[in-house]
């Protein structure tokens, strides 16, 4: 009589042994957790890529910052030297930097606020997978 491995069809008539039927159930379990682990890889690197494009907005946002001081430094200096002409064009240009920083500093909130801490489909998943284990025929 042939041997039957634990993936090959049964003869007919005879039913899994327990050994049989518990070597499918681990490997079922193994399959799920590594596809699990691969899902809550994916969020991860989602996640991480929208935190990188928002870190990048606040560091627009600082050195727009930067260059605001440089500028209203600059335009104080002229002013103070030359009451009227240098100093007004480079407060002109502070403001230009003002606004260009609180806008990339804007977005940049809005896009950090988007981001989430934790694989939240990979939670779910989990919460499901535990609750078919506890209860496997519902």
């Amino acid at each position: 009589m042939p041997s039957v491995s634990p993936q090959s069809p049964q003869p007919h008539g005879a039913d899994p042994s327990v050994g049989e039927l518990l070597s499918t159930v681990t490997s079922d379990v193994q399959e799920l957790f590594r596809q699990e682990i691969e899902l809550a890889k994916a969020e991860i690197r989602q996640e991480a890529t929208k935190a990188g494009k928002a870190a990048g907005m606040y560091g627009g946002a600082g050195f727009a910052g930067y260059m605001v001081a440089l500028f209203l430094s600059l335009a104080a200096m002229f002013g103070l030297a030359n009451v009227m002409n240098a100093g007004w064009s480079a407060l002109i240009i502070a403001g230009l930097w003002a606004g260009i920083g609180a806008v990339l500093y804007v977005m940049g909130r809005s896009r950090m606020r988007e981001v989430s801490p934790k694989p939240e489909q990979t939670v779910e998943t989990l919460k499901e997978d535990a609750q078919w284990a506890r209860h496997p025929t519902k």
